[in-house]
């Protein structure tokens, strides 16, 4: 009986490069119950906000901590939160090590040490993106728009469980009712403005607010902006 060489055999699958967008998680003590409790502080009683959204562990601010990281502890803390910890970074070579075993990979860590909060606000302003991208449909539940390098405007509706993603800013000239993040790489600078404020969940530069409970009357479903103070983001009335 004649076999097909494998040259002759169909192929079932192809090997290609992929971007993927990634929600860091800036890991900033490696008491687990502390991170656990400013979880629930921050994002309310939700665990479904990140709806399965692959997350990247960053350890660069602890990376000098003697205590040892419980990382299956922090896996479960994540994936109750509906997050998927796929990677790691940042870490020194014992936690990188251990955060290998239980089956995380490593990614490089970014190029420099990360700027605190402090020495992005006093030095100046990085460059703004040079483009921007323009979106003019409705965003349904599921649909995800990354303005990759640039600020991204949305002349439509964003609906419940839509993510809009920008290393810049984000403007909707609509409704706001999904998921919008902006500064996606790092600018403390950006911001995020809509002519209806009705989130489920705003971030800028990883830091992130959910909208349970509901945001104050004086921006719930009116034309507003978020921007980011320090670590606190702030939710104010755009006035005309």
């Amino acid at each position: 009986m004649a076999l097909a060489s494998a040259g002759n055999s169909p192929s079932v699958f192809d090997l290609k490069s992929a971007t993927l967008t990634l929600v860091a998680l800036v890991v900033k003590s490696p008491r687990l119950p502390e991170l656990a409790e400013q979880l629930r502080q921050r994002l309310g009683p939700s665990t479904e906000f990140f709806n399965q959204d692959p997350v990247l562990i960053d350890l660069a601010q602890i990376q000098d901590s003697p205590e040892e990281i419980d990382f299956r502890g922090l896996i479960e803390l994540m994936r109750s939160y509906s997050m998927v910890p796929v990677a790691v970074r940042g870490g020194s070579a014992v936690q990188m090590a251990a955060a290998q075993a239980v089956g995380l990979c490593e990614v490089p860590p970014q190029e420099g040490p990360p700027p605190s909060r402090t020495t992005a606000a006093a030095a100046p302003a990085p460059a703004r993106p040079a483009s921007v991208m323009v979106v003019d449909r409705p965003l349904r539940s599921g649909q995800q728009v990354y303005a990759k390098g640039s600020d991204l405007v949305i002349l439509a509706l964003v609906n419940h469980g839509a993510e809009v993603i920008a290393d810049g800013s984000i403007h909707v000239y609509a409704p706001l009712r999904g998921k919008a993040i902006a500064g996606a790489t790092g600018d403390v600078n950006a911001r995020i403005f809509t002519t209806c404020m009705e989130p489920e969940l705003i971030s800028i530069a990883g830091i992130y607010q959910t909208t349970d409970p509901p945001l104050p009357v004086e921006v719930r479903g009116k034309s507003a902006q978020v921007r980011l103070d320090g670590d606190t983001l702030i939710i104010e009335p755009i006035k005309a």
